[in-house]
């Protein structure tokens, strides 16, 4: 009989540590979200482009917060590592950042971001997929990371390529957007893959 699979992450490599705030080579910084960013994420679920790309809920002032919060809480039950993107000058977020269906036993994790229009056109969106990307194979130890969107979305199929996730492949009418069912491209990068300059 073939012996069990261990695990690739242990169990409580993230519930037991603190998220760390990461720094980009811009000058930017991806930190965890604090209460008072509530009203960021209340404005940012209003925007057309991340309705559109991101299908987040909708989300009162009153609700954020507690939006906020399970966040914390995925990390600490190891679920998900979800940042806010902070410009140079600090401030308040321009986005977000992280990676959600953690899978510590199998290695993996899916990307997911969003960028407040501040935010677009700097680069902030592939430096910040290489960094969390580099946290997560390096720092937490992961071995395959995947990054999906929709094939009507060529500014996130840009993201994926300057990060260094290979496409492979286009999965048919895979999520469900407000105007249909759209095919999916899949991204995915491994332990061992080469980091682009960022």
């Amino acid at each position: 009989m073939n012996p069990p699979i261990p695990p690739v992450v242990p169990t409580g490599r993230m519930r037991d540590s603190e998220q760390p705030a990461l720094p980009l080579s811009t000058g930017a910084e991806l930190r965890p979200w604090r209460p008072d960013d509530a009203q960021v994420l209340v404005a940012a679920y209003q925007d057309p482009d991340i309705r559109q790309w991101n299908r987040p809920p909708d989300v009162s002032p009153e609700e954020a917060p507690a939006m906020i919060a399970r966040w914390h809480r995925r990390w600490h039950d190891e679920q998900a590592a979800i940042w806010a993107v902070v410009g140079p000058s600090g401030g308040p977020p321009v986005g977000l950042a992280g990676l959600a269906d953690i899978d510590l036993r199998g290695g993996s994790a899916e990307f997911l971001y969003w960028l407040l229009p501040t935010g677009r056109g700097h680069g902030l969106a592939a430096t910040a997929t290489v960094r969390i990307g580099q946290w997560a194979v390096q720092d937490l130890g992961l071995h395959r990371l995947r990054l999906t969107h929709s094939v009507a979305n060529p500014a996130s199929c840009r993201v994926a390529q300057k990060a260094g996730f290979r496409l492979e492949g286009t999965m048919r009418s895979a999520l469900l957007h407000a105007d249909g069912w759209h095919d999916e491209h899949l991204h995915a990068r491994i332990t061992g893959d080469d980091w682009p300059d960022h």
